[in-house]
């Protein structure tokens, strides 16, 4: 009978798994969490209405982050042995997005948080900035990401998936705010279709857990706040470490039009002005991290290790 119930807990709490899920970094006293939302509904079709066009379609199921990379996870990072990105993203408030991150300091950022958790660097910096057929994890596809890596900056069609995608009704949005009309601008906020923009000169962005109305899969500031770095060089090719790279969503000094499906941004990836910043991507965890985690939450098992945690809905 115990075992009966036992699995039967079991089958609720993995069905009420829900789409958030938090990864823990750094040591001691300089822990932090990241927050990802899974991306399901894999081959979905591409957008053909914003730019570049067609954008969206993502053949598999990935993770993003639910919040921007605040100032305080590079710094507890760093605290940690992570890299030392100097001054250039101290700007504004602890809690608020981490700023003046240009793409190869928020690629090194990643790096850290897979090597730093026994994953393999998702980006071969230093130089060539492109990985080989002669290294293992080598994709042809995309020789900027290695493909045995569990964090890496999101491709252009993994952002824009994100923010502008709503799988129940099978329709891409205008704006990451789960919704085609320009969202309201607040300075700080969650409520329905509002953004972090057009904010005037002297102030900074918001907590990165107060930057505006949610997209579809539960992302928040993907529209305003700080512009985000994706992968993706900007004539989507992926085969030139000096190229241009995309960037989207706008920043908390911009204006609505920038928040659009049609705002697509780029930078010479050694560029990194006060509203740059950006979030983090992963893959799916193991099953049995999945499992684990929720045979510990209805007690059929001792936390004998620490395990991420699950949320449940």
């Amino acid at each position: 009978m115990k075992s009966t119930t036992a699995l039967a807990f079991l089958s609720l709490a993995l069905c009420c798994i829900s789409a958030a899920y938090a990864d823990t970094f750094g040591s001691g006293s300089n822990l932090f969490d990241i927050e990802f939302v899974t991306i399901g509904n894999p081959g979905n079709a591409a957008d053909i209405t914003g730019d570049p066009n067609p954008a969206g379609s993502v053949s598999y199921v990935y993770r993003i982050g639910e919040f921007e990379i605040s100032r305080d996870m590079i710094d507890k990072a760093r605290a940690s042995g992570g890299p030392d990105l100097g001054s250039s993203h101290s700007t504004g408030l602890p809690s608020g997005p981490a700023m003046e991150v240009n793409w190869f300091e928020a690629a090194t950022v990643i790096n850290w948080l897979n090597t730093s958790t026994g994953s393999t660097p998702a980006y071969k910096l230093g130089g060539t900035e492109l990985w080989t057929p002669s290294d293992v994890g080598y994709n042809p596809a995309n020789p900027y990401r290695n493909s045995l890596a569990k964090y890496f900056l999101p491709s252009l069609d993994e952002w824009y998936k994100a923010a502008y995608y709503d799988s129940t009704s099978d329709i891409y949005y205008e704006y990451p705010t789960s919704s085609d009309t320009a969202p309201t601008a607040v300075s700080s906020g969650a409520g329905t279709n509002t953004a972090v923009f057009g904010q005037p000169i002297g102030t900074f962005p918001a907590d990165i857990t107060l930057a505006g109305a949610l997209s579809p899969y539960g992302t928040m500031g993907q529209g305003g706040n700080v512009l985000e770095w994706v992968e993706t060089e900007f004539d989507l090719v992926n085969d030139s470490p000096s190229s241009n790279r995309g960037a989207r969503g706008g920043t908390w000094q911009g204006t609505s039009s920038e928040l659009s499906s049609s705002a697509w941004s780029s930078f010479s990836p050694s560029f990194g002005n006060i509203h740059n910043g950006f979030r983090v991507a992963s893959v799916i965890p193991e099953p049995n991290t999945l499992l684990l985690g929720a045979l510990g939450a209805v007690g059929v098992i001792y936390p004998s290790r620490k395990q991420k945690t699950a949320r449940f809905s």
